[in-house]
């Protein structure tokens, strides 16, 4: 007989959906903490770490008693990440910018989706494909990708180019970090103009800090303040679409629409507001941002134990090409606006 108290008991006595679910889950948590220390020790985003780490282990998401666990972390706790991320959002941040900075970074945000949309079929890609890349070009990288396949109809090649999108867009915003700040320096751009251009364009959130006190603390901050104003465009975004896509879009092959109003979104938003009128203490809103991160970081683990890497790199050159051309683009319209606006 097992004896009291010992592990076997104290799971046997959990209800039933969570002992199916606690394994899958208990290691996308190890693989999430796993790469946190990685990225904590040798300095390399946090997020790639997760994914590749997930990729390596890709078996546990096949076969045996973490399938369930694995697939609910890739799901509904990406979905709980996305939502949390509305505490960092105010209506403050927009106001600390002025009118027209703020309309020139949701005017990047709306014309880099629709640039990636138009420019697609040079690529040979599908508005999809399309719309996650350019979306989480425009947005905030890989927290953008996996809130937009969210709402995506489904198919054989989702969870692949998702997979794909995550890594790409890991690895340019990893480089912006590196070569965006020098082009500030090179360009003779002050420490305000200069965090400007890297929370416009850089992708995600720890790189768009990392690059901008890389600067000065002025440009940290104000990189900072910029990048948030980018990630609260996700709800809207989000939400257009899901409009969009069930209005207009074909069914998917198992019939089922993404939801008109997806349940992160209306948590997005609903903690946003909360958070513009002050609602939310303070400590309860860091500790919801970091347990967001957390999340997101579980979510993204748990991506790359379910992915096929064959199927990833068979995605091909072209849409490396789409990916890297919108990355320039949002580049190029950011820095030609703070020039007009100087």
């Amino acid at each position: 007989m097992t004896a009291t108290g010992s592990p076997n008991s104290f799971f046997k006595e959990l209800p039933d959906r969570v002992r199916v679910l606690f394994p899958g889950v208990l290691v996308a948590i190890i693989v999430a903490i796993t790469a946190q220390f990685l990225a904590d020790h040798y300095d390399t985003p946090a997020m790639l770490m997760a994914l590749l780490l997930g990729i390596a282990v890709a078996f546990l998401g096949d076969e045996g008693k973490t399938v369930e666990g694995i697939a609910f972390s890739a799901r509904t706790i990406l979905r709980l990440g996305i939502a949390f991320l509305g505490v960092r959002i105010s209506f403050e941040l927009m106001a600390g910018l002025g009118v027209e900075l703020v309309l020139l970074v949701i005017g990047g945000v709306a014309a880099t989706i629709a640039f990636g949309l138009l420019i697609a079929r040079f690529f040979s890609h599908g508005w999809r494909f399309a719309f996650l890349t350019a979306g989480s070009v425009a947005i905030c990288g890989a927290s953008a990708a996996l809130a937009i396949s969210a709402i995506l109809p489904k198919d054989d090649r989702s969870e692949q180019r998702l997979i794909f999108t995550v890594l790409g867009v890991t690895v340019l915003s990893t480089i912006a970090m590196i070569a965006y700040p020098i082009l500030v320096t090179q360009l003779g751009m002050d420490d305000v103009s200069g965090g400007i251009f890297l929370g416009a364009t850089i992708h995600d959130v720890a790189q768009v800090v990392g690059a901008g006190f890389s600067i000065s603390e002025e440009a940290g901050d104000t990189a900072t303040l910029v990048k948030l104003i980018r990630v609260s465009m996700l709800a809207p975004v989000v939400l257009i679409a899901a409009v969009l896509i069930r209005s207009f879009a074909e069914a998917p092959e198992d019939g089922t629409r993404p939801p008109l109003l997806p349940f992160f979104v209306i948590g997005f938003l609903a903690l946003a507001t909360l958070n513009s009128f002050n609602l939310i203490p303070t400590q309860v809103a860091d500790l919801m941002s970091q347990a967001s991160r957390w999340m997101l970081l579980i979510a993204i683990a748990a991506v790359g134990m379910k992915t096929n890497l064959k199927r990833v790199l068979a995605v091909g050159g072209a849409a490396i090409a789409l990916l890297v051309t919108e990355t320039l683009f949002i580049a190029a319209l950011i820095l030609a606006g703070i020039y007009y606006l100087a």
